[in-house]
Formats: C-alpha cells, structure tokens, sequence
C-alpha cells in the first residue's frame, strides 16, 4: 500500500529541507567569522571586536606599533591550533617581525635598539597540546616563543585547579578564585584532599615532551613555579622552594639556564622580584594588559603582556593583540557602572581595599 502525501507534508519537508540548506550554508561561513565556541558572550564580543576594527581603533594601534611606539606582549595558554596559526598569519600579514625573549634582554640591557613592527610570544603553564598547537605552528612559521612551564603538572599530569573542577560540580569556578585567596598552606592541604577524590587525565607536557621541544630552535622555556600557586600568598620559605626548586628541576630536564619567569595569575610584589633576582632569572612578566613601550622596560621584572582569549573570534583576539580590546571593555564597564549607579541611592565607602595583585 502506498501512502499518498498530501500538500502539508510536502511543504513541511521542504522547510525541512530549506532549514538544513541554511544551517549547513552559513554554519560554515560562521565557523569562519564568528566565535569557534559559540555562545552569548561570544557573538556579542564578535559584534563589539568588529566596530573597533571598522571604525579604525585596530587599524590606529597597529600603526603605532609598526612605528615603534611600542612593541606588542602577547601572551596564551592552551590555544587550539587554529587558533594560534589565525593569530600568527594575522600578524605576519601586517608586516610584525617576532621577537626571541633573548633579543628582549638585549633591548633592556641596550644592547639592540628599541625595534619597530614587533611582537613577543610566550605561552603560560605548559599544557600537553602546546606542542602541537603552538611549537609545530611556530616551527612552520619560524616563529619564536616561550614557554613557562610549572613543574609539578608536568610530573603529576594535572593542574591544581583541574581537581577542583572535577571534585565541585557546582559554583567550581567560584570555589577556585576562593582557594587563590587563601593561604598557600591552606590551598595545599585542601587540593591534596581533593586528588584522592578525583581522577584527571593528562594535561600538561611530560619531562620527554618538555626536553624535546626545548631543542626546538623556536623554543624559550621559562620558569611558572612549582605547584603554580599565588605567590603572594606564600610564606617566604614557601615563595623561595617554589621559584628555586622549579628552576632547578628544568635546567636538569633540559640542560639549559632558566633565566625568565611568568608570575602565576600575575600577582606579585617586591618580595616577588626581590626573590627573582636572588635566584638568577633575569626577566619576569606579569598579566598586565598594556603595551611595551621604551619606559616599561626599566622595569625588567614586571613586563606587561596582553592575553589572548581562547574559544573566542579571530575579530576579539586581533583587538586583544594590537591593545584596544581591554581599555575598550574597561570603559563600557564604568559607562554601565555610572548608569547603575544614578539610579541608586548613594553609597559612602568606609575604608578601601588594598590588592595585592597587580592586573
């Protein structure tokens, strides 16, 4: 028996039809101009990245780079390798020559000129698809980058935050910005308690991967701590064992000096650079989202960087690189801000709070 189909049906499977053609149609066209993780406040990001480069602020910082005003800092952590080869292309096609930390040095200490057009990679933690993602795609380019690499993951597999996540379901990112307030000791004991609970596959490189990507010649490795903890939180004998025994650990994995250091989430004091010097690295760079300039240099243990985000649009992450992206963000903040604020009564603060963290 054949069943007949009526004009409904037949309609409704060509608007099936239609929305399948429309989904597959743009889906890749959107794969392309839009957030590869889709979601609100990535498109809403697309649309805000896309006015600053159509009304020229991308365009204006850029030249002031080519020109010298500044060299552009540029930081990741686990980029996919899209990512990473999107930002590296973007940045060859501007005419941006790259920097070694090396040559960096030689800038500080005068003995290379403050360049023009030119831009300084690292990478911060050392997570395992950095070889791929990042150190393939820099060897391909001939690209040079750093990579600060805490210890502790690389020997265990895991992140001390990753435990938290996997232990607390609910409210986790919550409950490690909590843990990074507290005391190092405290932060330990509790994360301690929370491995025997929870079982992470491998993220961070191993020591074989460590070595091998050390004797690539794109590759800088730097120091990132031991455990990574908020060194600011760290009594002294805690903040020293933390900088001097990760030190030790990748000068034996690689044979090489370890002379430059990343502070873990960027916090960080005098005691910090203090206790940078005494161990014998000889650059430190912060999470301060600003750019290099001639001035910033005399400050050789605080060297601002800029982060790129991963998951969001190529569009965001080219604002993130050449500095509008941030300054941009932090004005429409205080523009809702003062719009929230006219509509509530007053609030006199009492007493300020004093931060410690310096981003």
């Amino acid at each position: 028996m054949i069943n007949k189909i009526t004009g409904q049906q037949r309609d409704g499977r060509k608007l099936v039809q239609q929305i399948y053609f429309l989904n597959t149609f743009f889906s890749k066209r959107l794969l392309i101009i839009l957030p590869m993780d889709f979601n609100f406040r990535n498109l809403c990001a697309w649309f805000l990245a896309k006015a600053l480069i159509n009304f020229g602020f991308v365009k204006k910082a850029k030249m002031r780079a080519l020109n010298g005003d500044y060299i552009l800092s540029i930081y990741s952590h686990n980029p996919t390798k899209r990512e990473f080869e999107a930002c590296i292309k973007w940045l060859i096609k501007q005419k941006f020559n790259f920097l070694t930390i090396n040559d960096l040095e030689r800038i500080v200490n005068n003995e290379m000129q403050f360049p023009k057009s030119s831009v300084l990679l690292t990478v911060d933690d050392g997570w395992q698809p950095n070889e791929q993602n990042i150190v393939e795609i820099a060897a391909k380019y001939e690209v040079p980058v750093t990579i600060f690499v805490s210890t502790q993951a690389v020997e265990e597999g895991a992140y001390w935050w990753s435990y938290v996540n996997k232990s607390i379901k609910n409210n986790s990112k919550n409950r490690v910005a909590t843990l990074k307030q507290l005391p190092n000791v405290e932060r330990l004991a509790i994360v301690e308690k929370l491995k025997k609970y929870a079982n992470i596959p491998r993220e961070a490189m191993t020591v074989e991967q460590i070595k091998r990507i050390s004797r690539s010649s794109v590759v800088t490795i730097g120091g990132h701590t031991h455990s990574h903890p908020i060194l600011v939180n760290c009594e002294d004998a805690e903040l020293y064992h933390e900088i001097s025994f990760s030190k030790k650990k990748l000068e034996k994995w690689i044979n090489k000096e370890v002379s430059y250091f990343a502070y873990p989430n960027g916090d960080y004091g005098q005691r910090e650079v203090r206790a940078l010097k005494e161990q014998g690295y000889r650059l430190a760079f912060s999470n301060v989202p600003t750019y290099l300039t001639k001035s910033q240099l005399t400050h050789k243990y605080e060297i601002p960087r800029i982060g790129l985000l991963e998951g969001a649009s190529l569009a965001e992450n080219i604002c993130r690189m050449v500095g509008v992206w941030h300054p941009t963000v932090r004005s429409l903040k205080k523009i809702f801000k003062s719009s929230k604020d006219s509509i509530r009564e007053p609030v006199y603060p009492t007493a300020s709070n004093v931060h410690v963290k310096m981003s």
